[in-house]
């Protein structure tokens, strides 16, 4: 699959490696291809290229969006043409909102040409995307949107590297109620000091 990564830190960064070491290729699509954040992603893999933004989305089937949740929309916009690709949404505008809308879902939905959006690798820290395994177990992640192509996109990819099960909250209009999820694992691991190397795991009996 080729997949294009807009943002390259914490969350883009990891993924990229991620879907890489599954051999799949990453574009990274930056405004200088000689200077940016996360250069070193270059050197972890050779199926890690970097290439202007509209470089990386015309070659890629997959967008990833990892950008600071305020810049949804402006990531959205320096798409271009997007017609008939998936884009998976990986932010969280729990703090910070695009301005005018309540998540950053509906933010890209707003200001490109597709509506294969959805909402995944938000619900956690990037150390569980880059290790979703604890006691030789796979933890689950959660995806919601309305385009059944994207969240089958979305679904194979976490299973691939490492997630168990993935589950899905519904619609568009659950896309708000799963960045609430994220809020709920940011106050346990971070807020109230419980640590990163927790994860949301669904039992059943």
């Amino acid at each position: 699959m080729n997949i294009a990564i807009i943002g390259t830190g914490n969350i883009g960064g990891t993924l990229a490696k991620r879907f890489a070491d599954n051999e799949h290729a990453v574009f990274l699509g930056v405004r200088n291809t000689q200077e940016f954040k996360g250069k070193e992603l270059l050197a972890y893999s050779k199926n890690i290229i970097a290439h202007t933004i509209t470089e990386a989305v015309s070659k890629a089937e997959v967008i990833v969006i990892a950008v600071p949740a305020q810049f949804a929309h402006e990531a959205a916009k320096s798409l271009g043409d997007v017609s008939g690709k998936v884009i998976i949404d990986t932010m969280n505008g729990v703090f910070m909102r695009p301005e005018g809308f309540t998540n950053t879902s509906d933010a890209i939905l707003a200001n490109c040409n597709s509506s294969d959006v959805v909402k995944c690798f938000n619900s956690t820290g990037f150390e569980n995307i880059l290790n979703p395994i604890y006691n030789d177990v796979g933890i689950d992640m959660f995806t919601a949107g309305s385009s059944e192509k994207a969240t089958t996109t979305a679904t194979q990819l976490a299973k691939e590297i490492g997630f168990e099960n993935v589950y899905h909250f519904g619609g568009n209009d659950k896309f708000a109620l799963l960045e609430q999820m994220a809020l709920c694992w940011i106050n346990l691991a971070i807020i109230q000091k419980q640590g990163r190397g927790m994860a949301f795991k669904i039992i059943k009996r």
